[in-house]
């Protein structure tokens, strides 16, 4: 019966040694001393202007969301796609309530103006 399990244990060794040589590894050859290059503050290879904390626009976060429910719906949308001629009326009618709560929160989101860039 332990056959049958063997080479799963094999590959869950492999990794385990992996990610303990990787990190061997960058214990060896990483820096051993803190210099005062590695105290100042660092934004992209260049000295940071201003002030370091600023505040992000919400409009960011509404595009994010936006994509995110997007996202979603392609993921189920494609195997349903997939499988459309044998699954049936049921589940035709099901993606049509799914679709059309989907265009329900766009219509919302459009009237609040979360897609106008201001």
């Amino acid at each position: 019966m332990l056959t049958g399990f063997l080479p799963f244990l094999v590959f869950m060794a492999g990794g385990f040694l992996f990610a303990l040589l990787v990190i061997a590894t960058n214990w060896l050859f990483r820096p051993h001393h803190a210099g005062r290059m590695d105290e100042r503050t660092y934004e992209c290879g260049l000295d940071t202007e201003g002030p370091t904390w600023i505040q992000f626009k919400i409009a960011y976060y509404l595009y994010a969301l936006v994509f995110v429910v997007f996202d979603v719906e392609t993921v189920f949308l494609f195997p349903w796609a997939l499988t459309f001629k044998s699954a049936g009326m049921a589940s035709f009618v099901e993606m049509v309530v799914f679709i059309a709560i989907l265009v329900l929160g766009i219509w919302y989101a459009w009237r609040k103006g979360a897609f106008e860039w201001k």
